[in-house]
């Protein structure tokens, strides 16, 4: 069996060889394609044994994947972007993973986003389909997807992402984004990462009807769908007029016995509830229960990595926004408890907070 890593680069002097590094011993030959640096990529490429393509950038990234793909002679290619460093590599484990399976299939990774948000560097998980048999292509001009109705399975692969803290791609990707809205209107993904894009810029406002028609456009089976839910409810409660608030609401109703058992949907119910009671505490007082049940759900559940979402929607920021409940509402013992539970996983908010009230 041979496994192969093809990747496509530009620019990727500051990570690379970390990347190749951490995948060298997974695979039997590295395949690099350039699509046009101006740094030292290809020549780190080259110290660390691949072999090295050029491509000329049209536009598109399902090309350069394709372009990459075919100078490959592997039954299985791994592909990989420059700034992902998987956690290990143990080739004879993977090889048990795709022996026991028949057909063709994709094989999924838990990638590890780490991102910047307003309390510093956060982390969110996302699965991919990045293993693929001989013979799968690509589709799709950003946000490439493989193409085909193959079935998909975890392989035990887990990668760390750092590239959204040293660059912004989303201006770079915003052109490509609109060009595939104006081609394909009727493509919920596109909806989707178009949204989501405009979110990332701030661009709140803007990303709603984006938000709207994905989830018009969208279904339940879409493996982008859960995640795209609950962006879409984090967009109306950043914009949170009492318009915003309903639909919101009617999302939640409509969407909590499918989502209800997972922790990002969870979390973000409890700070529904918590701008909803705010918006007008006279009417909506009843709610308030539901602001603590939100959050004792999400650690009744417990981190699911297999899922996506945000890490530590059930485990530390659950903790921490519980503590933060229970100390307005003058429950200060178990405020306390909840704020240790988050501290002692390292949560800076929670440690602050120790610190800030009880001096510890």
């Amino acid at each position: 069996m041979k496994i192969n890593l093809v990747m496509i680069v530009k620019n990727e002097e500051r990570s690379l060889r970390k990347c190749l590094q951490a995948a060298a011993g997974l695979v039997d030959q590295m395949i690099v394609v350039d699509t046009g640096s101006s740094d030292r990529t290809k020549s780190i490429a080259e110290d660390m044994g691949a072999r090295i393509f050029d491509f000329d950038w049209v536009d598109d990234f399902s090309a350069a994947r394709n372009f990459a793909l075919e100078q490959s002679d592997g039954d299985w290619n791994l592909v990989l972007d420059g700034d992902e460093y998987l956690k290990s590599a143990d080739r004879k484990k993977l090889e048990q993973i795709i022996l026991a399976r028949q057909g063709m299939w994709l094989g999924c990774i838990t990638r590890y986003d780490a991102f910047r948000d307003e309390e510093g560097i956060s982390v969110s998980t996302a699965v991919l389909p990045r293993l693929l048999p001989r013979g799968v292509r690509y589709e799709g001009r950003i946000h490439e997807q493989p193409a085909g109705d193959y079935p998909s399975y975890g392989i035990g692969l887990e990668a760390d992402h750092d590239g959204y803290l040293y660059e912004d791609k989303g201006e770079r990707n915003l052109p490509f984004l609109e060009r595939a809205v104006r081609e394909h209107p009727q493509d919920g993904y596109y909806m989707f990462q178009l949204a989501y894009t405009l979110r990332n810029l701030k661009r709140q406002e803007e990303s709603l009807p984006y938000f709207r028609q994905f989830y018009r456009l969208s279904g339940r089976k879409d493996g982008y769908w859960s995640g795209g839910v609950v962006l879409y409810l984090y967009t109306l409660l950043d914009l949170a007029s009492p318009e915003y608030l309903d639909e919101a609401a009617r999302i939640i109703a409509k969407e909590e016995t499918v989502l209800g058992e997972w922790p990002d949907f969870c979390f973000v119910c409890g700070l529904f509830y918590m701008k909803r009671v705010l918006s007008n505490v006279k009417r909506y007082l009843s709610l308030l229960p539901n602001i603590e049940k939100s959050y004792l759900k999400c650690l009744s559940l417990g981190e699911q990595p297999m899922a996506g979402g945000v890490v530590g929607t059930g485990s530390f920021r659950a903790a921490y926004n519980l503590g933060a409940w229970y100390e307005v509402s003058g429950q200060m013992e178990q405020a306390e408890s909840y704020y240790r539970m988050a501290a002692k996983e390292g949560y800076g908010p929670a440690v602050k907070r120790l610190e800030q009230v009880w001096g510890q």
